[in-house]
């Protein structure tokens, strides 16, 4: 199986979540099918097909959650230094319009653009990685194409 990479931060995000869903979603759910079975005729019963929805869903996660926590390969992000972009790395980058983005490449799974967490896998941070401060990238994305000077790389 391969190894799924991210930061402590996203393993402890990921494990928090499953056990709020073994520990409170899951029992509740299970009880809302309970008290929606008592009502009786369970093909159209709405509360009852939404029950079972929801439960389906969080089985669902609760398996990719477990799936990907045993294939988790934490990277201790504070242990890292460099001047070349990989993994971790923490990274200010100016677009054509000298706009200012800071970026922190992390796992697939913790992934937040919004945030200021770049995936591994998405076009930007593939084109990254191997690169320097000053280097200019030039990048496909989803919106166009794009170029961006990376101002600085650092590794908290």
């Amino acid at each position: 199986m391969e190894k799924v990479p991210m930061t402590q931060r996203g393993y402890d995000m990921l494990v928090a979540e499953l056990k709020d869903l073994k520990g409170t979603r899951r029992p509740a759910i299970i009880e809302a099918i309970a008290i929606a079975r008592a009502h009786g005729d369970l093909s159209e019963n709405a509360e009852y097909q939404y029950a079972k929805e929801e439960q389906s869903f969080i089985e669902g996660r609760i398996d990719e959650l477990e799936s990907v926590i045993g294939r988790a390969d934490v990277i201790d992000t504070s242990k890292l230094s460099g001047d070349k972009i990989m993994f971790g790395a923490t990274i200010t980058l100016l677009d054509d319009d000298d706009k200012k983005h800071v970026y922190q490449i992390v796992g697939e799974h913790e992934s937040d653009i919004k945030g200021g967490k770049l995936a591994i896998a998405a076009p930007l941070a593939r084109a990254l990685i191997g690169k320097k401060k000053g280097d200019i990238v030039e990048v496909n994305t989803p919106k166009g194409a794009s170029s961006y000077e990376v101002e600085q790389v650092a590794y908290k």
